[in-house]
């Protein structure tokens, strides 16, 4: 039988960046893979689209998005006269292509309640390793750059750094999307302004001012949209709708789940649990935003008032009321709010916890001390982004900034949870 080939120069239609092309075959059967296509099935902001309705773009768009300026960056960089072969652009662009591929639902969201401890990173590599089986070894050298093993340090830091191609496309992406105009970044001039300096990534010095700018739309964008406080009170109302199913799926509650979820629901399953059984990485690289939804919608008509709450609370985007303070909260305050929301409603000490509690955020724009961002100047000569911006104190913004929140449900949580009456046998 006559066999067609297929043709794998494809190109995607990006509304940020306009055409992309893949750049070789192997990337075609990589986002072809449906480890891959899941990625259409998370959201990239998680809950943001309550604040923002236009944040509904996905994992996909992201990674896709991170490939077209990784291809940008190998050109400048190799027109600057720094070797990259043609199997390190592939193993770079396959490493930037994947690095979220471990992403779970809601993506930062739930990274800790579907699965205790581990972090997407960890699933990632995975992934990544599972995957490299499947492609008879030929994503070794990808793998190598993303986890730091390669011999060219600086390849690594395109994938994963303060100024890699990540943070470049999720904030002109996020950023996009959300329409906050704060967090408009000049991807184009920082990428044309990378070089190579003693087998680390740098900027030329005439590109400081763009640094800048990306640092201050990096410290915008968490404050307004990341860390959002109704953002943060939708994403904690979600983080206690699974904490309280979790609770009584351990009680032996039968609960509805798709196949994939309830597999997560009623077991808990962390770093070893993924070691030692290869199914499990195989259930959750089946789980998507729709599991969670799906489950949430059924969940709010269940016989547990608690539960019932919470899922119908999010689902109508009847939010958690939420306090910021610079300071930690008070016990005092805490403890007489829950003894108030107890007698109003009737409720334990146990069941209070998933309707009032307290937690902290932090927002660090630029820290030297994990990586630092070089500016290479004409001299040959290398500083650090915080001591030689003159503009702007960029040192400031070093300095973490935690603020501590307090969440407890509005006067319409409370009128509804009255109203909610156990489902009749």
């Amino acid at each position: 039988m006559e066999t067609t080939q297929q043709n794998k120069k494809k190109i995607f239609n990006d509304p940020i960046y306009g055409f992309i092309s893949i750049p070789h075959e192997l990337i075609y059967d990589l986002i072809e893979h449906p480890y891959f296509q899941r990625l259409r099935r998370i959201n990239q902001l998680g809950l943001t689209h309550l604040v923002y309705p236009g944040a509904l773009h996905t994992r996909f768009h992201h990674a896709m998005g991170a490939m077209h300026l990784m291809q940008r960056a190998i050109d400048v960089i190799r027109s600057k006269g720094h070797e990259i072969t043609e199997e390190e652009a592939t193993g770079v662009t396959i490493a930037i292509l994947l690095h979220d591929i471990g992403h779970g639902p809601f993506s930062h969201a739930l990274e800790y309640c579907i699965v205790q401890n581990v972090t997407h990173e960890t699933i990632s590599a995975l992934i990544m390793d599972r995957l490299n089986k499947e492609f008879n070894g030929q994503l070794t050298l990808g793998i190598n750059i993303f986890k730091n093993k390669y011999h060219k340090k600086f390849l690594h830091q395109l994938v994963s750094s303060q100024l890699d191609m990540d943070r470049l496309d999720y904030l002109k992406r996020d950023s996009f999307y959300t329409g906050v105009s704060e967090g408009v970044i000049s991807a184009d001039r920082i990428i044309s302004m990378l070089n190579v300096k003693d087998d680390a990534l740098c900027v030329e010095a005439k590109g400081i001012y763009s640094i800048e700018k990306f640092i201050i739309a990096r410290r915008l964008m968490y404050w307004q949209v990341y860390l959002h406080k109704t953002v943060l009170s939708a994403e904690q109302l979600l983080v206690h709708i699974l904490k309280r199913a979790k609770l009584l799926a351990h009680r032996n509650v039968e609960l509805f789940a798709t196949p994939t979820f309830h597999a997560f629901l009623y077991h808990d399953y962390d770093r070893n649990s993924f070691e030692q059984d290869p199914k499990v990485l195989d259930q959750f690289a089946a789980l998507d935003d729709f599991d969670i939804t799906a489950s949430i919608k059924a969940w709010q008509n269940h016989e547990d008032k608690i539960l019932s709450t919470l899922c119908k609370s999010i689902l109508n985007r009847h939010l958690y009321k939420i306090e910021l303070s610079n300071e930690p909260i008070a016990k005092e305050r805490v403890e007489q709010l829950k003894k108030e929301v107890q007698e109003k409603l009737g409720i334990n000490a146990e069941e209070c916890d998933s309707l009032v509690f307290i937690g902290k955020i932090a927002n660090n724009a630029y820290n030297p001390k994990n990586d630092k961002i070089n500016l290479l100047f004409k001299d040959n000569s290398v500083k650090d982004i915080a001591e030689a911006a003159d503009q702007l104190n960029i040192s400031m913004l070093s300095k973490s900034v935690t603020k501590y929140y307090l969440c407890y449900p509005k006067q319409s949580m409370v009128n509804n949870f009255d109203k909610i009456k156990p489902n009749q046998p």
